[in-house]
């Protein structure tokens, strides 16, 4: 090499030293591909600027998680004893021989105090108890106070629960609900919560999608799906976000051995501020009636009407006078976007009209014969047509142990059916003739005997009349089934 070159070399190995040492010490101001600056980045100066922590997020939401300790007293129904009344058995073995005993069942869940008078969110089936006779409910706060709560609303469609911490005059911690619509894949979030009973655990993970339908979970089939680890006794707890807000509540798990597989899912805030505000509103959840049966887009139906994606929910069915039919909704239609947001699906469309609440209105965009349009909905309670007459049905019948009551759309609303008319058995008894017979709530009853019944008292007559055996006919899930039964 020669001298020059030599020269040459060191000059431009020097060069590229001071550069390199201007761009190690001077902020970085990098361009997105709109134009926009993005934030300045710098090379950190000691070891604190290297250690990335949640602690500061986790101190502010931490204090108002709380662990949920459910009791009850339940009695299994059992079948009577034969000697029961045998002054023998009864000599030796007391009154209660025979008897069915309490048995006591306890459930630990997590919950979120959500109001600094002690307004908590958990979820239904952590709270749930089936025949009880008594139940108790603690919570425990996270500074080790323990206190007595009640149930004010709790809600078997959104398997939410909101509880009333009785603690008259104290003001607990709580944690604000955020946006769950201003969520992006990608966001980081932590989940807090009581897994196995071990105590407060704090998990972190990413979103891993929005607006998961298809789960099976509840009525409203609406998640956020992360990989933050959820696990038993996690159900109730937060999801928070990088505020310290609530964006969800954590619900359920996909897994195979009941442990965390990077697969939650939680329940947006948004839903949950609609439950919450019913709760102290003091009455049940009112959810907007829409007046008209839907179902999702799939690929064959989009290649069977033109469409380029399967995308919306079509419109199958219309109820004369309903809002839907207001707006001017008819079959065939297939909507798209709510208020703004994509309607990817049926479940999507429930969602956003149950998070925008009564007394608005919704902006809908839809298709019809390949053009879009707009409607606008109002969003109005499902209305109590007829007395819904709710009847317990007595005497030597297949329906013995059933209620049932008259439908109107509001009773098919709470009872999550699609029929606005007819007689419908509202729940049966456990241990009666007709849960063993196999009648299910939800059953439409449509025929006894080739006798239309469209009312309870029709209902009613036709049971009491002379026969054989009963004919009966009823629709399940869109199905009408029959059956015979002998007397």
């Amino acid at each position: 090499m020669k001298p020059s070159d030599v020269a040459s070399f060191s000059l431009t190995a020097l060069t590229a030293f001071f550069v390199t040492a201007s761009l190690l010490c001077t902020p970085f101001v990098s361009h997105a591909q709109d134009g926009r600056t993005l934030q300045p980045r710098a090379v950190p100066e000691n070891r604190g600027q290297l250690i990335y922590s949640y602690s500061t997020v986790v101190k502010r939401a931490a204090p108002a998680v709380v662990n949920v300790y459910v009791r009850s007293a339940t009695r299994r129904p059992r079948r009577r004893s034969p000697f029961v009344d045998d002054p023998f058995f009864r000599r030796f073995f007391g009154d209660n021989f025979g008897r069915s005993r309490p048995r006591l069942q306890n459930s630990l869940g997590s919950g979120v105090i959500v109001s600094p008078d002690g307004i908590v969110v958990t979820n239904h089936h952590v709270v749930k108890s089936e025949n009880s006779s008594e139940t108790q409910i603690k919570v425990a706060l996270a500074d080790s106070r323990e206190f007595e709560a009640k149930i004010i609303l709790s809600d078997e469609r959104t398997d939410l629960a909101v509880l009333q911490i009785e603690g008259a005059g104290k003001e607990f911690p709580y944690i604000p609900f955020a946006n769950s619509d201003a969520l992006e894949v990608g966001d980081i979030v932590l989940a807090i919560g009581n897994p196995f009973g071990v105590g407060q655990t704090v998990t972190s993970g990413i979103v891993s999608a929005l607006a998961r339908t298809r789960v099976g979970i509840s009525d409203f089939q609406f998640f956020i799906q992360t990989d933050a680890a959820i696990n038993p006794g996690n159900s109730g707890g937060p999801l928070v976000d990088m505020n310290g807000q609530i964006v969800g509540i954590n619900t359920a798990i996909y897994s195979r051995s009941g442990g965390s597989n990077g697969i939650g899912f939680s329940i947006p805030s948004n839903m949950v501020r609609v439950v919450v505000n019913s709760a102290l509103r003091g009455g049940k959840v009112e959810r907007p009636w829409l007046g008209a049966e839907l179902q999702t887009v799939t690929s064959d139906i989009a290649n069977a009407i033109g469409l380029e994606k399967a995308l919306g929910a079509i419109v199958v069915a219309v109820v004369p006078g309903s809002p839907a039919e207001t707006a001017g909704l008819r079959e065939g239609d297939i909507i798209v976007e709510v208020d703004g947001k994509v309607a990817r699906d049926a479940q999507s469309v429930l969602y956003r009209l149950t998070t925008k609440g009564i007394g608005a209105d919704a902006n809908l965009i839809l298709i019809r014969d390949g053009r879009k349009f707009r409607a606008a909905l109002a969003l109005v309670a499902a209305p109590e047509t007829v007395p819904r007459n709710i009847t317990e049905i007595t005497g030597a019948n297949p329906f013995l142990g059933a209620s049932v009551g008259n439908l109107s759309p509001a009773l098919a609303e709470e009872m999550s059916i699609e029929e606005v008319s007819g007689v419908v058995v509202f729940e049966t008894d456990a241990g009666s003739t007709a849960r063993r017979v196999g009648f299910r709530p939800g059953d439409i009853v449509l025929r006894i005997n080739e006798v239309e019944v469209t009312r309870v008292e029709e209902m009613v007559a036709a049971l009491d009349r002379p026969a054989r055996g009963w004919e009966i006919v009823i629709e399940r899930g869109g199905e009408e089934l029959q059956t015979y039964i002998r007397r």
